[in-house]
């Protein structure tokens, strides 16, 4: 099943020629597209091995792995839109925690999903590594509670972390 034009009316990145790639936090890249399938609940997961962002202090980089998971409704974000607009963390000064939020809203503001959650796993730095989670379920909709109960046993067992 392809999709028509219409459909993919607001995607702009995909298939380009030429990319550019943004020097700084850059929300506005992020694109969407229709959901053909919003009476099913399904999750779409995306793993990016390769996430950096700058201590907002020192100027050092800061390297994680960032896993995004959401059950959409009527909107699907296009995964090169999502590859730039995380690529655009690159050269921007923030905390982990900072970061794993700001990505968290932003795609909420844009899909407006049944539910999201966002997890970074950031490399040690002074011998720490930090692990910032956060999720978001729609309001009056079972994935609200959902959300509260995944936050709730988030961390209930955590995995054996060995300087990754």
């Amino acid at each position: 099943m392809s999709r028509n034009k219409d459909e993919l009316q607001g995607v702009s990145q995909l298939g380009a020629a030429k990319t550019a790639y943004p020097t700084d936090y850059a929300p506005q890249l992020l694109e969407s597209f229709a959901n053909k399938h919003p009476d099913n609940d399904y999750f779409v997961k995306f793993n990016c091995p390769e996430f950096t962002s700058l201590c907002p202090v020192t100027g050092q980089p800061d390297f994680a792995t960032i896993y995004i998971s959401y059950v959409p409704d009527k909107l699907l974000v296009e995964s090169k839109s999502l590859k730039l607009y995380l690529f655009s963390f690159r050269n921007h000064g923030d905390f982990h925690e900072d970061c794993v939020n700001i990505i968290m809203k932003d795609l909420r503001n844009l899909l407006q999903p049944k539910y999201i959650e966002v997890w970074g796993k950031f490399l040690p730095r002074g011998g720490l590594s930090i692990d910032p989670y956060c999720n978001w379920g729609q309001p009056g909709s079972r994935w609200e509670k959902a959300a509260a109960d995944r936050l709730l046993w988030h961390d209930m067992y955590p995995e054996t972390v060995n300087n990754r």
